[in-house]
């Protein structure tokens, strides 16, 4: 911490905070697989030199360097590997004379062999593409080693970095694919042979180098760099100064600051627990020292980086997936998940405000809070970056990639002179800020790549996955969830979600969505049709999506809810459960938007329409958390959360209201039915607090 944040807090917290730090940054390691080994020899430049040649690779075929995608994804997979490897030991405890296994300050001679051998099986689909090409239905036995060994590695690579839940998960899917036709005839299919199974995993694009890791090799990898550049250069302190300049002042001023610092952070992040680690050091103490109990404090830091993932442009790697999996521009992803992103947030921020409300708490005295306009321009070179990715993805519409590869060129120029400008400024040598620099952008590139090691594994074994169910287990899913939900589309729903939360407990966000979405988005669609319901594909995607994100602050497992809860001093499975208090405002909207699309913009073209239902949202999902929170202008009477609960329904299924009171052909105008309940509830309880003021 700078000298400057220590003055923010007691003096008499800084070690504690100071070791929660060091926890909630060992989580988000472990999340991003960047925890490992710390040789001391010459080793210790192998892993950044691969890191550093990996984020130049990405950089080269997103401009200049043109080669077959299919390449492209094995040699994303091959780096992967080689960090892997290298770097995370088998084993974090060392077994007596197995203690080469767990060696933490060298790398042992097996895991170099594994490295390679790792690397040479995702290359294998390269080396010998046209030979593998004209031996099609007929794979030689080398053929099926090298399948065989690139399966097996993987799943060791993904239990070192990810841990043992989606090996497990990708294990049991193996298993089905070959004992298929012995199981009960509800889930039975015709099962696979070997040559097939390998085939289809490691000699084709509909497995372990499918979609999932072609997004992940082509679009991901660059704005998990870009990222990576933005927090390497300061952005991320300089989100939330500039919002506690901003929301400071106002009650509960450091939650509201931390909530649209974590969102602004969130643009280009991909993890929660690193937005934790990045946002809440600096917001959580503020949030205790104005009066937020540290579990509450700790809470809305985790909702606030847990949504993060949902904030367009960017939203995370699933976003992407979302795109090819939908087959649609990027872009008409951002348009869906819009007001749902959105409202979620304004919601989030009534939430602080009512908490602020309940504790009687203000806002921090703006002589204690940086001033705005001399935070704005002190790194409003920060936003040029984030102006030209926006450019190029909304206005330009460029593809990702080249949008992503504009922006970082642009952030790489910013980095380089940044220091040297604050060296001049500071009448210092500006050789000097030149080599630091440099040095930051090097750093970056290593940063970029190895924050990339979870999210390459994570999508090509979650491509196993999606291996088998194109395997011709697809159908047979539909049909068993048919049959679990009797055809009821609300009871599916409810199973999908449920079983997103319990799989995302153990994986990272992509893949809990490239599970979920491979397993149900499909189901969904057709089971709503056989009953006469129309559920949009990019609804049902996004649905699986939500899900997979709210799991990081599910408890009992919530990483994200043990990062903020380490720093705040907080017991964690409390913070978890009132981070996921806070998140249930979310957790409605996708419900929401399967029963309307207005709410994703499914056919609306018209902007004063679209930001009428966004305002809509907005208020129904202010109505909702006030229902949850048990407070709206004061305490809830027992017979308001009702009619605060009917305000959600009605301004966000304006048209079922309008089929019951004949409204059909005019379903908007029963939005004033719910402002109108709205605004009487607001004033009874504005009379009643001054009442009980006076």
């Amino acid at each position: 911490m700078s000298d400057r944040d220590r003055l923010e807090v007691n003096p008499k917290e800084n070690d504690a905070i100071d070791d929660g730090l060091e926890r909630a940054k060992r989580l988000a390691e472990r999340e991003e697989g960047l925890f490992g080994r710390q040789p001391q020899d010459w080793t210790r430049f192998i892993v950044p030199s691969v890191a550093v040649a990996w984020s130049l690779f990405q950089l080269s075929i997103a401009s200049w360097l043109i080669i077959d995608s299919t390449y492209a994804r094995a040699i994303h997979l091959a780096f992967a590997f080689l960090i892997v490897f290298l770097n995370v030991p088998m084993l974090k405890r060392e077994l007596g004379k197995l203690s080469f296994l767990s060696a933490q300050h060298r790398i042992s001679l097996l895991d170099f062999f594994l490295a390679i051998l790792a690397a040479l099986a995702a290359l294998y689909i390269a080396l010998d593409y046209e030979g593998l090409a004209m031996r099609t239905g007929a794979p030689s036995v080398l053929d099926l080693i090298a399948g065989a060994v690139l399966v097996i590695v993987l799943l060791e690579a993904s239990r070192r970095v990810i841990g043992p839940a989606l090996p497990i998960i990708a294990t049991g899917f193996i298993l089905y694919a070959f004992l298929g036709p012995y199981m009960p005839s509800v889930i039975a299919f015709k099962g696979v042979s070997l040559n097939r199974f390998l085939g289809q995993m490691s000699m084709s694009t509909e497995g372990i180098y499918g979609i999932p890791l072609y997004v992940s090799a082509r679009i991901v990898f660059l704005f998990v760099l870009f990222g990576a550049m933005l927090d390497r250069a300061g952005a991320g302190r300089y989100f939330i100064q500039l919002a506690l300049s901003v929301l400071g002042g106002f009650k509960g001023g450091p939650a509201k600051a931390a909530v649209v610092g974590s969102g602004l952070s969130g643009l280009v992040s991909g993890s929660s627990i690193a937005n934790i680690v990045t946002t809440g050091t600096f917001t959580i103490p503020l949030m205790k020292k104005v009066g937020y109990p540290p579990k509450k404090a700790a809470a809305i830091e985790v909702a606030a980086s847990t949504d993060g993932q949902l904030m367009p442009p960017i939203m995370g790697a699933a976003a992407f997936i979302i795109a090819e999996y939908v087959n649609v521009p990027y872009i008409e992803v951002v348009k869906a998940a819009a007001i749902p992103a959105f409202a979620s947030y304004a919601a989030l921020l009534f939430i602080t405000h009512i908490e602020a409300s309940k504790l009687g708490l203000t806002g921090m005295p703006r002589s204690e809070l940086p001033p705005f306009w001399k935070t704005l321009m002190s790194g409003a070179h920060f936003l040029f970056p984030l102006f030209m990715l926006l450019f190029e993805l909304i206005v330009v519409r460029h593809t990702p990639d080249t949008a992503a590869f504009n922006a970082i060129w642009v952030m790489a120029i910013v980095m380089f002179v940044q220091r040297p400008i604050q060296a001049y400024l500071g009448k210092e040598p500006l050789l000097p800020g030149f080599v630091k620099g440099f040095i930051d952008i090097v750093q970056a590139l290593v940063g970029g790549a190895r924050n990339m090691v979870s999210v390459a594994l994570a999508t090509a074994a979650a491509g196993i996955i999606v291996g088998v169910v194109s395997l011709g287990l697809g159908s047979r899913i539909t049909e068993v969830v048919a049959i679990i939900s009797g055809g009821n589309v609300f009871l599916m729903l409810i199973i999908t979600a449920i079983a997103s939360l319990m799989i995302g407990m153990g994986l990272p966000t992509t893949a809990t969505y490239i599970v979920m979405a491979s397993l149900t988005a499909k189901a969904l669609v057709v089971v709503g049709a056989q009953n006469d319901f129309i559920v949009p594909l990019m609804a049902a995607h996004l649905f699986c999506f939500y899900f997979g994100i709210l799991a990081d602050d599910t408890p009992p497992v919530g990483l994200a809810a043990y990062a903020a809860a380490a720093i705040a001093k907080s017991p964690p499975i409390p913070t978890g459960l009132q981070g996921f208090m806070y998140d249930i405002r979310t957790a409605i909207l996708p419900f929401m938007f399967i029963f309307n699309a207005d709410l994703i913009l499914d056919g609306i073209t018209s902007w004063p329409l679209g930001l009428l239902i966004f305002a809509m949202a907005c208020i129904g999902n202010f109505a909702f958390a006030s229902a949850t929170q048990g407070w709206l202008i004061t305490r809830n009477k027992f017979y308001e959360i009702p009619i605060l609960l009917c305000v959600t329904f009605i301004l966000m299924q304006p048209k079922y209201v309008a089929q019951w009171i004949g409204f059909q052909q005019s379903p908007y105008w029963t939005y004033l039915i719910g402002l109108a309940i709205m605004g009487a509830l607001y004033l009874s309880q504005r009379w009643r607090q001054s009442r009980h003021a006076a």
